[in-house]
């Protein structure tokens, strides 16, 4: 009894390399092509939406910012990434500090 054991596990795990390759190889044609298309896109919508929530800081009215007040706390640490890569050198408010 203990060899059908042994042989369903191996069984079962050359399954899972197998799905796990076919899975690699689906990636690798349908997704690899987009990737940095929709890493780009992904960007460009989290740079409008730091825009709009921090355009406050920029000088920019906004009464968005009101309701991503509770947001602040998550994004405080990807803020200093985004406005360096925004051109920003320090923080567009003197006195909100991330760097």
């Amino acid at each position: 009894m203990g060899w059908r054991r042994l042989r369903m596990r191996m069984w079962w795990q050359n399954l899972r390399r197998r799905l796990s390759l076919a899975r690699e190889i689906y990636e690798g044609v349908y997704i690899a092509p987009y990737r940095a298309a929709i890493h780009r896109e992904y960007l460009e919508q989290r740079d409008l939406f730091f825009l709009v929530g921090f355009s406050d800081l920029l000088g920019v009215p906004n009464p968005v910012t009101f309701y991503t007040l509770e947001l602040y706390p998550e994004l405080i640490e990807q803020f200093h990434e985004w406005h360096l890569r925004m051109g920003m050198p320090h923080s567009p408010d003197g006195g909100f500090r991330c760097c």
